[in-house]
């Protein structure tokens, strides 16, 4: 059964369109792109940090087994109105870790002002970017996880 909570901030075409950047971003680049977007947390979960959940996630996920380490994880937490970026070992010895800091910025500015469809497609776009310019696309590529954003 779908979230009912998740309507109040996207409808369908939004998710679709969502998705479909992920799948134009991820045309470009080796890495993989996730958005998981959670209604809130479990009370088993409720005393873990966002990113402690965001972990959990990416290793539920799966974002861990990438070939080359190149997954990036975007979660969102509806209720507690928490989101976390998390990039794998691969994009984090190259990347400096207040990238995802200006990126999470930028999209909870867009959010606050009740553009959770565009914040999330910049941030995708922005994450998508990173990977594009450090994992260009390479001949064998294969799309490793969906492009679906996991709700």
């Amino acid at each position: 059964m779908k979230s009912q909570l998740i309507y109040n901030y996207l409808n369908d075409d939004e998710l679709l369109r969502i998705s479909n950047k992920i799948k134009q971003v991820e045309a470009a680049t080796s890495g993989e792109v996730c958005v998981s977007i959670k209604e809130k947390k479990s009370l088993l979960k409720r005393k873990k940090t966002v990113r402690q959940f965001a972990e959990e996630e990416f290793f539920r996920i799966g974002i861990n087994n990438t070939k080359d380490k190149t997954g990036t994880l975007i979660l969102i937490i509806l209720k507690e109105r928490e989101f976390y970026i998390l990039a794998d070992e691969g994009i984090n010895s190259i990347v400096h870790p207040d990238t995802w800091n200006y990126i999470k910025d930028k999209m909870q500015e867009m959010f606050s002002l009740g553009n959770f469809c565009k914040g999330i497609i910049y941030g995708v776009e922005e994450v998508g970017n990173i990977l594009i310019k450090h994992f260009p696309i390479k001949p064998d590529d294969t799309n490793e996880l969906s492009n679906r954003v996991i709700i």
